[in-house]
């Protein structure tokens, strides 16, 4: 897939459906219930902001970022899987480290899945650094890593 072809817009009540099929395929047993996801989407733009990512009018994947300055958190990034390493998930994590960055944030962290391989290499070329484990977090035997990236700098501005 051009990764240019894909648009990059707010989301919209109207993509909860796709968004939530998507959440549900990406995550499987850790996937966010659809009251989830309207709820996150309810707090944009005070504290929270959500893109999609479209293709020939499909949602190909999604990222939510909650903004309390002086740090923001990724709530959520999925890519849809024929759309995967193709540069879209590096799009939308770009799109909500710009808003961040825009509304005063000088950090940005996330939790991933610690074998998730393929989006522990996306983040640490973005600038995310490992800060911590948290056991079990995603289940038994299923640890995460938090992760921060230093927005006030050009530290985190790797391609």
């Amino acid at each position: 897939m051009n990764v240019a072809a894909a648009t990059i817009r707010p989301m919209s009540w109207t993509d909860l459906p796709a968004v939530h099929a998507l959440e549900r395929q990406s995550f499987l047993e850790t996937a966010w219930s659809l009251e989830s996801v309207w709820a996150e989407l309810a707090g944009v733009p005070e504290s929270r902001a959500y893109w999609v990512a479209e293709v020939a009018s499909d949602v190909v994947g999604y990222v939510g970022v909650m903004v309390v300055p002086p740090d923001a958190d990724i709530q959520t990034i999925a890519v849809a899987e024929g759309h995967r390493r193709s540069g879209l998930g590096s799009r939308l994590l770009e799109t909500a480290s710009a808003h961040a960055r825009s509304r005063g944030c000088r950090t940005l962290t996330l939790e991933v899945v610690s074998d998730n391989v393929a989006a522990l290499s996306l983040y640490e070329r973005r600038g995310f650094v490992t800060l911590s484990r948290r056991s079990g977090y995603y289940g038994t035997g299923r640890d995460a890593l938090v992760m921060r990236r230093d927005l006030s700098s050009a530290g985190g501005q790797t391609a």
